[in-house]
């Protein structure tokens, strides 16, 4: 019987005994496993698909998680009335569209459903005591990858870590044909993840998750790019500057660090025509001080020249002052930014960041709504 909208069927051979006497729980007579308890019955991913509407419907019974509804049960859809709808692209790859209607304010995320690959470590170029470039044989996320975009990454497949953790996406790596044959990732040495990839071998395997997140604006020809990186920030870089330089862009990297031996790369960008503008905060080369030094300083001459649009990642006080001078000398500016993340794809929550709206400011998740925002929309030091 139906009973609140939920399928609560009783099954008699569990209520009588045998002819022997036998209790009900020693019954041989067959269960439906509907009729199971919930912990006996198949898992359940709730979700039903349309093929004739090419969508689908979240939905959950009304009585548990793992509630089974009967094939023709009325079903409820998510409080929050969100649709799916998919549709095949020419790679096989599902083009995701997620609308979300509120009284507030409507929001449409559009980006392509990402690949989970148990990727094969090609090598691994450990550049300092601390910092590391670790190459994944995972063509499928490398051929679909855009500049600015990033995997989540977990080694091994034990428990620990538990989550994946978020990395840019630092080159791609190609044969000789010029295919994509897998990606690297520029790591610094610091937790639990961070120090298992320093210490990854290759042939070993790290599960990768991507493409993800929202890439930055590549413009045309007639507008310079500058780039400007701090630490790590340096990883999104590389692909901007192999995307840009076959173009005829003009490209200039702003990149700061604590001292010279933490300035990598350099040659690699000096091959693709890529100015560069270095600091380290100890002096011992480029300007003495952030990298906000030689920034202000350009800004500064610039004035009245070409359009310039400022790609920024780097840690966040450095994204806010980069920001800040953006906004002083009236140049658009994109920041890529960090926050920890636990699966990005929107689900857990914990990489929202401050986004202004007409009325005040609204939370907005970094892992589907960026990384990749405006400087000029996201609250920086309240305000």
């Amino acid at each position: 019987m139906v009973r609140s909208g939920a399928w609560r069927i009783r099954c008699v051979a569990h209520q009588l005994r045998g002819a022997t006497g036998a209790p009900a729980e020693r019954c041989v007579l067959p269960v439906p496993a509907r009729c199971a308890p919930h912990h006996q019955r198949p898992f359940s991913t709730r979700r039903t698909f349309s093929t004739r509407r090419l969508s689908t419907r979240r939905t959950f019974g009304t009585h548990r998680a793992f509630t089974h509804a009967a094939p023709s049960a009325p079903v409820r859809t998510l409080s929050t009335r969100r649709t799916l709808s998919t549709r095949r692209t020419l790679s096989t790859r599902r083009t995701l569209s997620i609308r979300r209607t509120s009284r507030t304010r409507r929001t449409l995320y559009n980006f392509l459903m990402p690949f989970d690959v148990d990727a094969r470590v090609m090598w691994n170029r450990r550049l300092s005591p601390d910092y590391n470039v670790l190459a994944l044989e995972a063509p499928e996320i490398a051929a679909a990858t855009e500049p600015g975009q990033f995997v989540m990454v977990k080694p091994g497949h034990d428990g620990d870590p538990l989550l994946r953790r978020p990395f840019s996406v630092f080159e791609i790596l190609r044969d000789a044909s010029g295919a994509s044959t897998g990606l690297t990732i520029l790591s610094k040495r610091i937790g639990t993840t961070t120090r298992q990839l320093y210490a990854a071998e290759a042939e070993s395997r790290v599960q990768c998750l991507g493409p993800l997140g929202r890439p930055f604006t590549l413009p045309d020809r007639e507008t310079e790019v500058w780039m400007v990186a701090g630490g790590v920030g340096l990883a999104p870089f590389a692909t901007v500057a192999e995307t840009l330089a076959p173009n005829g862009v003009t490209v200039t990297l702003f990149y700061g660090a604590r001292r010279a031996e933490e300035l990598f790369y350099l040659e690699y960008f000096e091959k693709r025509g890529v100015r560069l503008a270095l600091s380290t905060e100890d002096g011992s080369r480029g300007d003495h001080g952030r990298i906000t030094v030689p920034l202000r300083r350009a800004l500064s001459q610039s004035v009245g020249e070409r359009p310039i649009l400022i790609h920024a990642c780097g840690p966040e006080p450095m994204l806010a002052a980069v920001a800040h001078l953006a906004a002083e000398f009236g140049r658009p500016c994109e920041v890529s930014v960090e926050r920890v993340m636990g699966c990005g794809l929107g689900g857990c929550y914990s990489c929202v960041v401050s986004v202004k709206t007409p009325t005040g400011a609204h939370h907005v998740r970094s892992c589907i709504g960026g990384p990749v925002f405006d400087a000029a929309t996201l609250v920086w030091d309240g305000r």
